[in-house]
């Protein structure tokens, strides 16, 4: 087992990561790592990831009150989002939040990632939808992530940035990097008159495999009602497994249909 200055190492390592990749800016972001039920390490307030050692990181409790830290660091005031992930979903580990360039510029326009345009982020993401903005520090962050905690492994946080997650830090990050490469191939797409999408065969095919391959993790292809009801999944639903689509009801769909044929016989 990885003792605690390994994992602190770790999480240094990929705090130089997101800042070289241009992920965060100054002191932006924050990783946290699961060590047991009770424990968790995070990163401090006020620094920049880019430029952190071991000495840096604070260790919490499941309430995000402080266990240990160095004089001088605390942990952020958003750790109260990583813990409500963890709360939730049991199976992750590690939480990374950022501030991808062109992933952000989708939060901040109100554009969720839907599109299914390669087999790589059909795959390992499916969609990454957009959790309502919430006040910095607040609850309100952690409430409009939590609608989104049982059917992604990433989100987008609306005027904000990204938040990914996983059963290991390592593959944490990576959830980052495939949201934002996947973003920024579709904005550079867009500006070349607009991608072409794969075929709804195309994406079960894709769903079929991720299944065959017994990935872990939330996705449209284990979870989305739709899909596992044989409707168009998540990629063509527009609301990435929010109530009003996803998980609407018998009733919902009775009736839309009935306001539809009222409208069109001009009752």
């Amino acid at each position: 087992m990885i003792n605690e200055y390994e994992i602190k190492k770790e999480i240094c390592d990929i705090g130089k990561r997101i800042y070289n990749r241009g992920m965060v800016a100054a002191n932006d972001g924050n990783i946290s790592v699961k060590l047991n039920d009770h424990e968790f390490l995070c990163t401090p307030t006020g620094v920049s990831k880019g430029f952190m050692t071991p000495e840096f990181i604070c260790k919490v409790d499941e309430n995000g009150k402080v266990i240990q830290a160095n004089k001088g660091f605390k942990p952020s005031s958003e750790i109260k989002m990583h813990m409500r992930v963890y709360k939730e979903r049991p199976d992750v580990k590690s939480v990374v939040h950022a501030h991808p360039m062109y992933a952000t510029a989708f939060a901040i326009a109100g554009i969720p990632l839907t599109q299914p345009i390669m087999p790589e982020a059909v795959i390992t993401l499916g969609c990454v939808p957009i959790a309502e903005y919430g006040t910095p520090s607040t609850e309100e962050i952690p409430d409009a992530v939590s609608k989104h905690l049982q059917y992604f492994d990433a989100v987008l946080l609306e005027n904000h940035g990204a938040l990914a997650y996983a059963d290991s830090l390592l593959a944490a990050y990576h959830k980052m990097e495939s949201v934002e490469f996947y973003a920024q191939l579709l904005f550079l797409s867009r500006q070349l008159g607009g991608p072409k999408e794969l075929s709804k065969e195309q994406v079960e095919r894709l769903y079929e495999i991720r299944r065959q391959f017994g990935m872990t993790g939330k996705h449209p292809a284990n979870v989305c009602v739709n899909a596992k009801n044989g409707k168009p999944s998540c990629h063509s639903c527009g609301a990435c497994g929010s109530k009003s689509s996803c998980n609407a009801d018998e009733e919902d769909v009775v009736a839309t249909i009935t306001r539809k044929v009222m409208k069109e016989l001009g009752l």
